[in-house]
């Protein structure tokens, strides 16, 4: 699958500047911290959807946007780019695809990585908003704190759910399964999720950045700010803070691209 998915095209050493981190062997250890380093380094972001100019998700063109411009994405994105990483260091890759609050009405339009190591298989989902900082074994019952909040994958036959434990209990965030999955799955489910008015990501600008104990989010105008001890913020922006606000974010738009969303 080398040549769908583009991964001879990828620029390994100017992605390792990105992310500022060193390449590393196929291990356990070198899997947990590109994955870390590529969360905390390039933002969960949906701006080029609601300006309607998204380049696409040809490995080149999300290079260019996400390394080379130094901004973000959202999970196919994120996704893709992680996968030619990891490949071409030398570690094994499945490309799969996960509903999304599967407790709920949520569509099967979130991509996620499977890597195995030494036969140990392990979930790597760089491009889950604000949610996985590490990769988690991939076993039934297995629990990951990630950056202040506990992780639960569980398994129902080929079945495996993604849950967040919180102060209602174990929420489900995404459950997958094994089906493979090809480079054009991800450019229709690209297809809803950037056009579809019912789509999460279509019509209000979306922006999530995970560190440790702090998950801050930016959906519409409101930014809030969560910390893994239970404390909650939220506030509304003006126009006057929306691009302070999404360049604390990591986001830095030019003036034309924020005039532009701020039309929007």
């Amino acid at each position: 699958m080398t040549n769908e998915w583009g991964i001879e095209r990828l620029d390994l050493d100017a992605y390792l500047v990105r992310i500022g981190e060193p390449a590393g062997d196929v291990s356990v250890e070198t899997l947990h911290r590109l994955h870390a380093a590529h969360v905390r380094a390039i933002p969960f972001e949906n701006i080029d959807v609601i300006l309607g100019t998204h380049p696409g998700l040809e490995l080149d063109v999300i290079q260019a946007k996400l390394v080379g411009r130094q901004r973000g994405g959202y999970c196919y994105e994120h996704a893709l780019l992680f996968a030619a990483v990891l490949e071409t260091l030398g570690f094994e890759v499945e490309r799969r695809v996960a509903r999304v609050q599967p407790h709920k009405s949520g569509p099967k339009t979130h991509m996620n990585l499977l890597v195995r190591i030494n036969d140990e298989p392990w979930l790597a989902d760089v491009g889950f908003g604000a949610g996985i900082l590490h990769p988690m074994p991939l076993k039934d019952g297995a629990v990951v704190d990630q950056a202040g909040w506990e992780h639960r994958l569980t398994q129902d036959g080929r079945t495996w759910t993604l849950a967040k434990r919180t102060a209602d209990g174990w929420v489900p965030q995404h459950a997958s399964d094994d089906e493979p999955q090809r480079l054009i799955d991800y450019l229709v489910y690209h297809h809803y999720v950037a056009t579809n008015p019912h789509s999460p990501f279509s019509t209000k600008p979306v922006v999530m950045r995970l560190t440790d104990g702090v998950s801050r989010r930016l959906v519409g105008t409101e930014l809030t700010t969560e910390h893994a001890d239970g404390r909650i913020e939220h506030r509304i922006l003006t126009t006057e803070d929306l691009g302070p606000a999404l360049a604390a974010l990591d986001v830095v738009l030019n003036d034309e691209e924020l005039d532009r969303l701020l039309l929007r």
